[in-house]
């Protein structure tokens, strides 16, 4: 038996118009799914009712995969492509296996020889490396800074001095309720001439995204506390 296909759906970065971000194709191509691999059921059914189906949403058949799935769980998470039907991995916001745990799945369907197609939609890291300014050509997206005060800021400062010595754009992120504090560390610590880039609510009515040097910065900080955010910094 021909194994299914396993489709890669972006879903929207917050709360705007469906049709603006989600693609008409892409959203056929939804239709006609009946089972999903999902990061939170409740956000994934508020998606899919967005869309009109070929089936109820009774009928649709959801898997949990998050940050605390094991790896020796995905085979089972990929029982339903392995009998010949299609399947949908669904991000809980952008793009997925991109700073998400879809990844590990789709290295294991790809073991198995199992088609995997990429969806058009939203990334929240490429809209900010194209809206910055910054270096498009070499950059480097580092997830998460550390947590630990002392730690941050040794990873900041050699962030800095990587960018400064490679021309290459550095980018990471945080969770939203620490953006502030992480911005006000940036602002405090790097070099004046550094460039720093702040793209805030991508693809929302309120999306905010500016490009300035640090000592620009220092004159005016937004405020960017629970907004999800993307920095992106250039020396």
């Amino acid at each position: 038996m021909h194994p299914g296909t396993l489709f890669l759906i972006p879903a929207p970065l917050g709360e705007a118009e469906f049709a603006d971000i989600i693609p008409a194709n892409v959203q056929q191509r939804i239709t006609c799914l009946k089972y999903f691999i999902v990061e939170h059921p409740k956000t994934a059914r508020y998606f899919l009712k967005q869309i009109e189906r070929m089936r109820p949403l009774q009928e649709i058949e959801m898997q949990v995969l998050n940050e605390h799935t094991r790896f020796n769980e995905l085979d089972r998470l990929l029982e339903p492509l392995l009998a010949g039907n299609d399947i949908g991995l669904l991000s809980e916001a952008g793009c997925p296996a991109v700073a998400d745990p879809g990844a590990n799945l789709v290295r294991v369907a790809h073991q198995k020889h199992v088609p995997v197609v990429p969806l058009v939609g939203p990334s929240s890291i490429l809209l900010a490396l194209m809206a910055s300014g910054l270096n498009g050509q070499n950059f480097h997206f580092h997830g998460y800074l550390p947590i630990k005060n002392e730690l941050r800021l040794k990873t900041i400062f050699q962030l800095e001095e990587e960018s400064a010595r490679s021309n290459q754009t550095q980018i990471f992120i945080e969770t939203p309720y620490r953006n502030q504090k992480l911005l006000e560390l940036l602002i405090q610590n790097c070099n004046d001439e550094t460039d720093l880039c702040i793209a805030s609510n991508l693809t929302l009515k309120d999306e905010y995204i500016a490009t300035k040097k640090i000592k620009e910065w220092r004159s005016y900080l937004p405020q960017i506390a629970k907004r999800p955010t993307v920095f992106l910094l250039h020396r």
